[in-house]
C-alpha cells in the first residue's frame, strides 16, 4: 500500500519543495489541479482538443515558472491565471469555426443539470463577449472571489463586477423565457 506523503501538506509547499528539487512535488500539484483546469480550458475555449492543448501548455509553464511563483495568491489563483493565458493564447493562434452544437460541452460529472440546460448555457456564454465570458466563468462557474479573478486576468476587481453583471443580464435575456406562460 501507497502512503499519500503529500496529504497534509498544502499547494504553496509542494511549489516551494518542487523548486527545491523535490521530484514529485509537482506531481501531486498536477494531481489535485487537473480536473479544475481541464474544465475552466473547456468551458474557455469551448473545444476539447483546444482544452487539451492549453492544459498541457499551462501546466509545463507552471512547471517551468514555478520559481516565479511569489505567494501574493493562492497556488489554484495562479494556476488559474496560468491557464487562462493558455487558452487565450491557443485561441489566438486557432479560432475554431464549428458551431458549438458540434462539440460535446456537457461535463459527464455535472449530472445535477439536463444535457438541455447545459448546452443552452453554453450557447449562451459563446455569445458573451469574451472578458464577460471570463468573469463569469470563472466568478460563476469555478467559484472563485472577485479579487481572484481580477488577479487571474489582470484587471481591476471593478471591471469584473461589471463584466459579471453585464454578462448576468445578458445570460438572462439569452435563456429568459420567450413567452407569457415561461416556455422558450
Amino acid at each position: 500500500m501507497v502512503v499519500d506523503s503529500f496529504a497534509d501538506v498544502d499547494d504553496a509547499t509542494l511549489l516551494r519543495r518542487h523548486t527545491e528539487g523535490d521530484p514529485d512535488a509537482f506531481g501531486e500539484i498536477f494531481r489535485r489541479h487537473r480536473d479544475r483546469m481541464w474544465a475552466l480550458a473547456l468551458r474557455t475555449t469551448r473545444d476539447p482538443e483546444l482544452a487539451a492543448d492549453a492544459v498541457q501548455d499551462a501546466f509545463i509553464n507552471a512547471f517551468r515558472r514555478a520559481g516565479s511563483f511569489r505567494g501574493d495568491s493562492q497556488v489554484t489563483t495562479w494556476l488559474h491565471r496560468i491557464t487562462v493565458n493558455a487558452c487565450l493564447d491557443r485561441l489566438r493562434r486557432v479560432r475554431p469555426t464549428a458551431d458549438i452544437a458540434d462539440h460535446e460541452m456537457a461535463d459527464p460529472r455535472d449530472r445535477h443539470r439536463s444535457v438541455e440546460v447545459r448546452l443552452d448555457v453554453q450557447t449562451a456564454l459563446a455569445q458573451l463577449p469574451e472578458g464577460q465570458r471570463l468573469a463569469l466563468t470563472l466568478v460563476d462557474m469555478h467559484g472563485l472571489t472577485v479579487a481572484e479573478a481580477a488577479q487571474v486576468l489582470d484587471v481591476a476587481e471593478g471591471t469584473i463586477k461589471s463584466r459579471c453583471s453585464r454578462g448576468r443580464e445578458a445570460m438572462l435575456a439569452l435563456l429568459g423565457p420567450s413567452d407569457g406562460d415561461g416556455a422558450r
